[in-house]
Order: C-alpha cells, then sequence, then structure tokens
C-alpha cells in the first residue's frame, strides 16, 4: 500500500471516531465500552451507522468518479455526468409521491431500480460505441430529460407534504441511516466495485489512445461495459443510501492524482478514500454548524466542493500556462 494510501487510512480512521463522538449529546470515549447506556445506545445505533454510511457513499462516489474520469478521459466527469444521479432521483421522487415512503426500502429500492434501468443503457451503448465524446453527450441528454421527469412530479404532486418530501430527500442526507439500510446497498456497492476493479486495466490502456487500446488484445467493449456499469451500480447504491450529493465524485480523483500520478488504475482506491473522508467530514460539518435545521448533506457538499474545485482548476490551469 502506498503512502497516500495509508495516510488516506488513517484519515478515514479520524473523521471516523470523530463522527463517533461528536453531535449533540456529549458522550466520552469511555461509555464506548458500555452499549447497552443511553450514550452507549447513541453511539452504536445512531452514530455509528451514519458514520458509516457517510464513509461508504463517500467511497462509492469516489471511486465512480474516477473511473468515469478515467473512461470518458475528462477530468469534469462524475458520477453524474450520465445521468445514472438523475435516473436516481426521479425513481424516488415516484416512490415519494405514490405514498411509498411508508414501507421500509421502498424509496431506495425505487432509487437503486431506476439506476440501475439507466445504468443499463448506459452499458448498452458502452460496448457498442468507443468515442467517449458520444457516450457524454447521450448521458448529458438523458440527464437533462431524467431531471425533466423528475420537475414534472413536483408539478403534479398531489401533496405539499409529499412534495416537501421529495425536496429534503433530494438534497442528500445520511440522518437516521441505520444498519438495514447499508445492508440493503451493500450488494450493489460490492459488486459496483468489483467491475470497476475488473475494468482498470482498460481505463490504463484507454491513457494511450483509441487506436493502441483497439490492437492491445484487450476486450475493451466488454471492459467499458464494466466500468459503467460499475459506477452505475456504485451510483445508484449511493443515491439511494443519501440522496444526490453533488462534488464528491468530481473533487475525490483530483485531490489524489497529484500524489498518485495520472494512471486511472492507480488512482481508484485512492480516489474512495478520500471521498470516504471528504463525506464523512462534510457529515460532522452539517450537525455542528449551529443552525435550527440541521444542514443538509448535498448542500454542504456543493458549498465546500465547488470552491475547492475551483482552486484545484486554478492551479490546473497555471500549471498549463506554465
Amino acid at each position: 500500500m502506498s503512502l497516500l494510501s495509508l495516510g488516506l487510512v488513517g484519515l478515514t480512521l479520524l473523521v471516523t471516531g470523530l463522527g463517533v463522538l461528536i453531535g449533540e449529546t456529549a458522550v466520552s470515549p469511555a461509555e464506548l465500552a458500555d452499549p447497552a447506556s443511553g450514550a452507549g445506545a447513541i453511539l452504536f445505533e445512531i452514530r455509528l451507522p451514519r458514520t458509516v454510511a457517510a464513509l461508504v457513499v463517500g467511497a462509492a462516489l469516489g471511486l465512480a468518479g474516477a473511473v468515469m474520469q478515467g473512461l470518458l478521459r475528462n477530468p469534469l466527469a462524475d458520477p453524474g455526468v450520465l445521468g445514472v444521479s438523475a435516473g436516481a432521483g426521479f425513481g424516488a421522487a415516484c416512490a415519494i409521491t405514490l405514498g411509498l415512503a411508508v414501507v421500509p426500502g421502498a424509496v431506495e429500492g425505487a432509487a437503486l431500480a431506476a439506476a440501475l434501468a439507466t445504468g443499463g443503457m448506459l452499458t448498452v451503448l458502452a460496448a457498442r460505441i468507443g468515442a467517449p465524446e458520444t457516450l457524454i453527450l447521450f448521458g448529458v441528454a438523458l440527464s437533462a430529460f431524467l431531471g425533466a421527469l423528475t420537475a414534472l412530479v413536483f408539478n403534479f404532486s398531489p401533496s405539499p407534504v409529499a412534495l416537501a418530501e421529495v425536496f429534503n430527500w433530494l438534497q442528500g442526507s445520511v440522518e437516521a441511516r441505520d444498519w438495514p439500510d447499508l445492508a440493503r446497498q451493500a450488494p450493489a456497492m460490492l459488486v459496483g466495485a468489483g467491475l470497476c476493479g475488473y475494468a482498470a486495466r482498460g481505463l490504463v490502456m484507454l491513457t494511450l489512445g483509441e487506436e493502441a487500446a483497439r490492437l492491445s488484445g484487450l476486450p475493451m467493449g466488454r471492459l467499458r461495459a464494466a466500468a459503467v456499469a460499475g459506477a452505475a451500480l456504485l451510483t445508484g447504491g449511493a443515491v439511494a443510501l443519501a440522496g444526490i450529493v453533488g462534488f464528491v465524485g468530481l473533487v475525490a480523483p483530483h485531490v489524489v492524482r497529484a500524489a498518485a500520478g495520472a494512471d486511472p488504475g492507480r488512482i481508484l482506491f485512492p480516489s474512495a478514500l478520500a471521498g470516504a473522508v471528504m463525506l464523512a467530514a462534510a457529515d460532522i460539518l452539517a450537525r455542528v454548524v449551529p443552525t435550527d435545521v440541521e444542514l443538509r448533506l448535498g448542500v454542504v457538499t456543493g458549498l465546500v466542493g465547488a470552491p475547492v474545485f475551483a482552486a484545484i482548476a486554478w492551479r490546473a490551469a497555471r500549471s498549463w500556462r506554465g
């Protein structure tokens, strides 16, 4: 394991500890030894699953972002560029509007199913079409279309309460997530991570150009499809668990690329760790900001992630000019 990965593992452990200890109710590390106490119940039944959910979602988005940037050879690609996030949001919005929020796991299941349907279409396209520009354009069009469908759900929602629930869900949060929520999304994310790992050698070959990739002897169509399917599974599971959270998948690969190098295969694991650290830290920030209503996670990542990415882009522009 590289020094970068070791450092990120250390940061992951740090934010995990802070996520468990920080909150409205003050607790001490000594109380961790007694899960049966009131403080222990808060730690093990509320804060720990919430923190783990933030870590898992952040890792999924960071890994998906690294895969998308490697596949499309575009530093602006992120998990939402192909419309998977928009598909998951539309599925969740439909489930909430239909009153299925009272059924445990129904909204998350609808979001994941819609994300998988979107990812399935993109996987077929990726296997048949090698040009990344075509995939990007199709993804942008699909994202816009699904966003319009979600807007229609807002327009025709019969209940202001359901409308508020849809709006809150789309802003993203890991508040009140529990172990069953994590267990329902874990299989999709694990399969997605495995597919991304399988596709890594194809991403490396794509850095040499389409012609070299085609002559390499690797099954590039299959590897492209695996990359898209893996990113779709990761993104769908993340959105199903936490709603739509922006900028993590876009920023995380850029944070580690300077230290890990330009090889898209080598930055996958560090990007996942960086995404986990970023989202767990954002969730802690959402808790401690003194507001009457807790900030939504997607709002925090947008407020922090946009300036950070602007700074990264500025540094990159200066290096290009130099």
